[in-house]
């Protein structure tokens, strides 16, 4: 019956592969469940109720992009996308708007996208894009997931001069990422099925041997459901959804938005070339579904309080194992929903170590690292929080994803400068929006300055006007 459902041998694939699969993407995303309550929180959003939206947010998209696209796509609320929520939009406890405005925000721009999509705009944009720049921002992202997963080891961290140099080999967190990495590349090497599964617990076996993380006291928590329809909710005697409508807030509508409509669209590309459902002309067949489902996605965060949930790049990881259909991404669905109900267990593995015993300062964003004592770091140095279990996954991952560079035409200046530009740009800026709007803008302009204008598709030139604003737009505003 799956086989018929998911068409598993047409995808040359079986139940086993697709359990594994969603069983590894899961690990390797399953940190956002304790990482996303504690962004949301400190913008005085309940902690227990972010803890349920976020997982049971997770499980519901994950179900309905693997029924609708039988797509080995995960889903969850975004990592960057919450921070702005959180720190920008909201303000630190609510000093600038009530969460569930900001929520309302997150909900009226998933439902803009889905319209959007509905109408086919999303897709024409999409199809418009050359296929060297489709090709760049899957690189661009291979990269963007290796330096996350050293950030989160522990294997590099902030120097003075050089921006940054070798992590403190000393510390026991940096040894079980390495541990980890060893330990896929062994198995890889073997051949074994699911070698970054066994690394990743390989690396969890020895992190409780070292002590990085423990067995949990308590195995399950009672969900919480008070963020649900935070859009809807009064405040201040007004619906939430009703107070929206202010030039600030419009505007991060519409910020949130570009960022969001493409974020999916690097994601999927770059996920979809790995796993082979990319055609010649690089294109994703049944990309429609897709970008509907996480669209509704977004919506969905923002309605159960869990900010804008979208598809993820450790999807990747799945796909990696041979992942190739939508029962993967029901696999990571099911394991969402459970976790709602065993968070302890799930942070045993994919939740994070807590640094205190050194002086730390943010190199990228939000990402902080351990740096020597006589660093001097800037203002807001703080405590952080370390993933070394699921780093390991991260790094291997990232790699597996840049093979597609030798598709580059590097012969070609027209097309290989802006795909340069997105691809060292994503990893750089720690975002994977400015990367890709510096090579469409880049891209545009190179084809004006030739005078090649009909090389150019009428919606690139929109999506790079559109980019143009979005950076210009914050200058104009101070």
């Amino acid at each position: 019956m799956l086989n018929k459902i998911f068409k598993l041998q047409e995808n040359q694939t079986s139940v086993k592969t697709e359990l594994l699969a969603g069983v590894t993407t899961f690990i390797t995303m399953c940190y956002i469940i304790f990482v996303n309550p504690g962004i949301l929180s400190a913008a005085g959003v309940p902690f227990e109720a972010a803890t349920t939206a976020t997982a049971l947010g997770a499980a519901l998209m994950c179900v309905c992009m693997g029924l609708v696209t039988n797509r080995p796509l995960a889903l969850a609320s975004g990592m960057g996308l919450n921070a702005v929520l959180a720190f920008s939009v909201i303000g630190v406890h609510q000093a600038k708007v009530p969460w569930q405005v900001g929520m309302a925000v997150i909900f009226v721009e998933g439902v803009i996208i889905f319209i959007l999509v509905m109408t086919g705009l999303r897709e024409a944009v999409m199809n418009a894009i050359p296929l060297n720049l489709k090709r760049a921002i899957g690189v661009g992202i291979g990269l963007f997931i290796t330096l996350i997963g050293l950030n989160e080891g522990g294997i590099i961290r902030p120097a003075p001069i050089t921006l940054m140099t070798l992590g403190d080999l000393s510390q026991k967190y940096v040894w079980v990422t390495l541990i980890g990495v060893v330990a896929i590349l062994a198995f890889m090497s073997l051949r074994v099925k699911g070698d970054i599964l066994w690394g990743i617990l390989t690396a969890a076996a020895a992190a409780l041997v070292l002590k990085i993380t423990d067995v949990p006291a308590t195995f399950m928590d009672s969900p919480s459901f008070e963020t649900f329809f935070a859009p809807f909710q009064q405040v201040d005697g007004t619906i939430a959804l009703a107070r929206i409508f202010t030039p600030a807030l419009l505007t991060a509508v519409f910020a949130i938005m570009l960022t969001d409509f493409f974020d999916t669209m690097g994601t999927v590309v770059a996920v979809g070339e790995q796993a082979g459902f990319v055609d010649k002309d690089g294109r994703v067949p049944g990309i429609k579904g897709i970008l509907a489902v996480d669209s509704l996605a977004a919506a969905t965060g923002g309605l159960f309080g869990a900010s804008s949930i979208t598809t993820y790049i450790e999807s990747a990881a799945g796909v990696a194992e041979g992942g190739r259909t939508g029962l993967t991404a029901i696999v990571v669905g099911i394991l969402f929903a459970v976790a709602s109900f065993f968070a302890p267990v799930v942070k045993m593995i994919g939740g994070g170590h807590r640094i205190t015993n050194a002086v730390q300062y943010s190199l990228f964003g939000d990402a902080n690292f351990a740096v020597p004592p006589d660093v001097i770091p800037p203002p807001g140095a703080g405590d952080h929080t370390v993933y070394p279990i699921t780093a390991c996954a991260l790094i291997v991952v990232g790699f597996l994803m840049i093979k597609i560079v030798r598709e580059i035409d590097w012969d070609s200046f027209e097309e290989s400068f802006p795909a340069f530009l997105a691809m060292v740009l994503i990893p750089l800026t720690y975002n994977i929006s400015y990367g890709i709007g510096f090579g469409f803008i880049s891209y545009t302009l190179i084809k004006i300055f030739h005078r090649k204008f009909r090389e150019v598709h009428p919606l690139m030139y929109i999506v790079s006007l559109a980019f143009l604003i979005a950076f210009i737009l914050p200058y104009v505003m101070a």
